[in-house]
């Protein structure tokens, strides 16, 4: 396959590029099939395993399952259930605990939670530790020097919130620190290079999807704007993957058609800037990402727009 020439204005400079054949792009397959669909989910990776906590599941909108996939074997373990079940969870993994905040227990994004867990896999067991200063559910989560943040969401008034506290777990205890400059959820999340990525999301409703991206500085408590996503989207699943951050998927792309977003865009924190990568054959939202040195996956979630289609794949992603 040839290459070809691409000019691309980036600021005032005109620099000339090389499109890279598909291949050297990166490419998708296929991982351990779920036990059953699942979608609104948090996951995160512990001790080498895959953690799957809540979500919609068997026949619950507010599912309290807690999962493990050894991805070494394929093979996967039922844990104990979370104490309250809840979907829109999110799920990060400090110290080789995993932390869950918040939470919806009804449909459509009601009735939140100001629960925030821990569990231990060391010895199968949760424990409830300082709440949440007000109930939310599709909360970003974080873990980042130590501390967790918590940062947007959506209230049991129903409306998106800017609030940003941080858990330190040495005291059990919650600070309120510079609040998100606009206020969304069902947002993408990450950290990398000792700064915290925040991007996408919604202010409202699921059509209300924006593309900007701030960045939030601990050591100095501020945030600041970086380069916005190519594509305006909300309820993606977001990963570190080698260095970049990876976003894929989202709700909802098509109204009529009930149709999700099947972009995936990785973002270069050494440039400030997003590239689009190869297209999965379809649409994801609802999803959870982890990743691990070679692949990125990408669990769960819907294939149509609201609980339409629920998956019980795992779908893999990775770069040569």
């Amino acid at each position: 396959m040839k290459r070809r020439a691409i000019c691309v204005l980036a600021g005032t400079a005109l620099s000339l590029l090389l499109a890279l054949p598909a291949h050297a792009q990166g490419g998708w397959g296929v991982g351990p099939a779920l036990t059953t669909e699942r979608n609104e989910i948090g996951a995160a990776m512990a001790n080498g395993k895959v953690y799957i906590a809540g979500g919609a599941a068997l026949g619950k909108v507010d599912s309290p399952l807690l999962q493990e996939l050894d991805l070494a074997t394929g093979k996967w373990r039922d844990l104990a259930p979370m104490p309250r079940g809840g979907s829109h969870v999110m799920v990060v993994q400090l110290n080789g605990k995993l932390y869950v905040a918040g939470g919806f227990t009804a449909n459509v994004h009601k009735d939140p939670l100001d629960q925030f867990l821990e569990y231990d896999p060391a010895t199968n067991q949760w424990r409830q530790l300082a709440k949440l200063s007000s109930p939310r559910g599709s909360v970003g989560l974080v873990a980042i020097g130590g501390l967790i943040h918590a940062i947007g969401g959506r209230g049991a008034d129903g409306m998106t919130v800017t609030t940003h506290e941080v858990f330190n777990p040495a005291t059990n205890s919650w600070s309120l620190k510079a609040p998100l400059p606009r206020a969304r959820d069902h947002l993408g999340i990450a950290a990398v290079d000792g700064k915290i990525h925040v991007f996408g999301g919604r202010l409202n409703a699921t059509v209300d999807n924006v593309n900007e991206h701030d960045v939030y500085d601990p050591a100095t408590d501020k945030w600041s704007m970086a380069a916005p996503l190519i594509t305006s989207r909300s309820a993606g699943a977001a990963v570190v993957y080698k260095g970049q951050i990876l976003y894929y998927g989202g709700e909802c792309k098509n109204p009529q058609t009930r149709a999700t977003f099947d972009e995936l865009e990785a973002y270069d924190p050494k440039t400030d800037s997003w590239k689009s990568l190869p297209k999965r054959d379809g649409g994801l939202h609802a999803a959870s990402a982890v990743a691990d040195a070679n692949t990125a996956y990408f669990i769960g979630g819907t294939n149509g727009c609201g609980g339409d289609r629920p998956s019980n794949q795992i779908h893999t992603f990775k770069l040569p």
